[in-house]
C-alpha cells in the first residue's frame, strides 16, 4: 500500500507510482501488507528536512527514512508475517527537474529513477556504506528501471 501526500503544484501519476513500488516490493519479497509514504516537497522544506537529519544544509532530490529497519531483514526472510509501515520517501520535483537539465533526460523518467532510488533506500539498500554495496544497489536500480520502461 502507497500513501501519498503532493506538497507540491507538480503532478504526478498516482497509479503509476503504486504500481512501481508494487512491483519493487513483490520483487523484494515483501507482502501486500507492506505500507510507503511517498511525500512530493519544495526545496525549502526538502532543505530543512535534510538539515535536521542528515545534517547537510543543502537541497536533494530524494530522502528515505526507513520506520524497522531491524524487523526488514527478517521480513525479507520470511520469518515476519505482518508489517505495517516500511518508511517514508520524501522527493522533491523541483530538483528532479535540475536533474533533467543536467542529465539531458526527461522528468517523469528522472522521477521514477529517484522514486526506484528510494524505495531501494528503505528496503535497506545502501550506496553510502562501501563500493560493493553502491555497485548492488545501482545494479537493482537499473534492473527495475528497465522493468519499468515499458510503463513510461
Amino acid at each position: 500500500m502507497v500513501e501519498i501526500n503532493n506538497l507540491t503544484q507538480t503532478a504526478v501519476d498516482v497509479c503509476l507510482v503504486k504500481k512501481i513500488i508494487g512491483l519493487i516490493l513483490e520483487k523484494e519479497g515483501f507482502g501486500s501488507n507492506a505500507l510507503i509514504s511517498l511525500a512530493l516537497v519544495g526545496p525549502g522544506r526538502m532543505k530543512k528536512i535534510n538539515k535536521t537529519y542528515r545534517k547537510k544544509n543543502k537541497t536533494t532530490d530524494v530522502l528515505a527514512f526507513a520506520e524497522h529497519k531491524a524487523s526488514l531483514g527478517k521480513y525479507k526472510l520470511g520469518r515476519l508475517e505482518k508489517i505495517q509501515g516500511i518508511g517514508e520517501i520524501i522527493i522533491c520535483p523541483r530538483e528532479v527537474k535540475k536533474n533533467v537539465k543536467r542529465l539531458k533526460t526527461n522528468f517523469k523518467q528522472e522521477f521514477f529513477k529517484v522514486l526506484i532510488h528510494g524505495v531501494l533506500h528503505l528496503l535497506g539498500y545502501d550506496h553510502e556504506q562501501s563500493g560493493k554495496k553502491a555497485v548492488e544497489m545501482a545494479e537493482k536500480e537499473e534492473k527495475y528501471f528497465k522493468a519499468i520502461l515499458s510503463f513510461l
